[in-house]
């Protein structure tokens, strides 16, 4: 069986935070200068020619000349919120979500009857990994507008990252009312149904998913999960083997499929997969410390000291990898260089608080010395 706690690829692939929605790139377009009534002072028409200016800079991905120059407008026009919305829009186009959730706080206390703000606001505070704070903002967002789809699927991802899945099916049930063939509402209860162990009404929610798009790996992947689970070998291999097949340049999802095999215990299996995750992303750190893993526990040493290298390589303050790096080493009868390795370990452990890391490889360390 599956263990229902294992991650679905549907919330590591998509997650409701990883693109710009077409609400938060609204709130940017409902900045038109025609929309803004037309005054004939000085005042107004600076404003007004900063907006055009900032539109174009937009226009042209020239985020950071498109704040500096809503700054300059929100100088001239402070109560304006669509300006402090356009600016949290150019920030969040620069993966400054930081900045953009307070930009857009700015707006909100300005206006707090936009329904957008508080979405926009909503996917800044996810991408932050503050999920309480996303999941008011998006709560908001579906109180003044009860048909905002991307309000409602925001809050169902953040609540399904807090546990609380009964909450964020009744947020993707929402979704369903709205919009009956929405593929991406069917894939996220799928994963949510998996994380319940409701298996049965995974696979059927998934399947449904699947008929509207047959070419969609990471559904194919979570079916795969749901049906492995259920007990049927078969089926769930099948639809394993069809998202590999059907997204082949997709690490993430041979990353996904390597672990279903290895909570299996298929350990040949799991390790073709970690290595295809990383032929097509060399830096797929998770993929690489997996392989060593395996091949650490098949007493392959020399080739776990290999892979352990490379994920040092990629995070060198990674105390765990430098451990296991000595671990291996130990196998090899490298004993000097184990030595050094656990030592390592030791010194990033300690720096990171970690008093179980330091005591584990104090007892390798006693274990090399006897």
């Amino acid at each position: 069986m599956i263990k229902p706690t294992l991650m679905t690829a549907s919330l590591l692939l998509v997650g409701g935070f990883a693109a710009i929605t077409p609400q938060i790139a609204n709130a940017q377009a409902s900045l038109s200068p025609s929309l803004i009534a037309q005054n004939s002072n000085n005042n107004q028409q600076q404003v007004n020619a900063l907006l055009r200016r900032g539109r174009e800079q937009v226009d042209a991905r020239d985020y950071d000349g498109a704040i500096a120059t809503y700054r300059q407008a929100a100088a001239l026009q402070s109560n304006n919120a669509r300006i402090f919305s356009a600016i949290g829009f150019s920030y969040a186009r620069l993966n400054n979500f930081q900045e953009a959730a307070n930009a857009y706080r700015q707006a909100i206390a300005l206006d707090s009857r936009n329904a957008n703000f508080y979405y926009a606001l909503g996917f800044s505070l996810a991408n932050l990994n503050d999920y309480q704070g996303a999941a008011d903002a998006y709560r908001q967002a579906t109180q003044l507008d009860n048909d905002n789809v991307e309000a409602f699927l925001g809050l169902g991802v953040v609540l399904t990252r807090q546990g609380d899945y009964d909450g964020a099916l009744q947020a993707y049930q929402r979704v369903i009312a709205l919009r009956p063939n929405n593929l991406q509402v069917k894939e996220f209860m799928g994963s949510v149904y998996i994380q319940q162990g409701r298996f049965q009404e995974a696979a059927d929610v998934l399947q449904r998913a699947a008929q509207l798009s047959p070419r969609d790996g990471s559904i194919q992947v979570n079916l795969g999960i749901a049906l492995l689970s259920l007990g049927d070998s078969q089926g769930g291999l099948a639809a394993l083997e069809r998202a590999a097949s059907l997204e082949p340049r997709n690490a993430q999802i041979h990353l996904q499929i390597g672990n279903i095999f290895r909570t299996q215990g298929n350990a040949a299996q799991a390790l073709a997969y970690y290595e295809r995750a990383v032929s097509v992303d060399s830096n797929l750190v998770e993929a690489r410390r997996s392989i060593g893993d395996l091949l650490l526990d098949q007493q392959d040493y020399l080739r776990a000291i290999v892979a352990y290298r490379e994920v040092i390589a990629l995070t060198p303050q990674d105390p765990q990898a430098h451990y296991k790096l000595g671990l291996a080493l130990e196998g090899r009868d490298r004993t000097t260089e184990a030595i050094a390795s656990l030592e390592q370990a030791r010194n990033l452990y300690q720096q990171q608080g970690d008093a179980d890391g330091v005591s584990k490889v104090d007892e390798a360390l006693q274990q090399i010395r006897r």
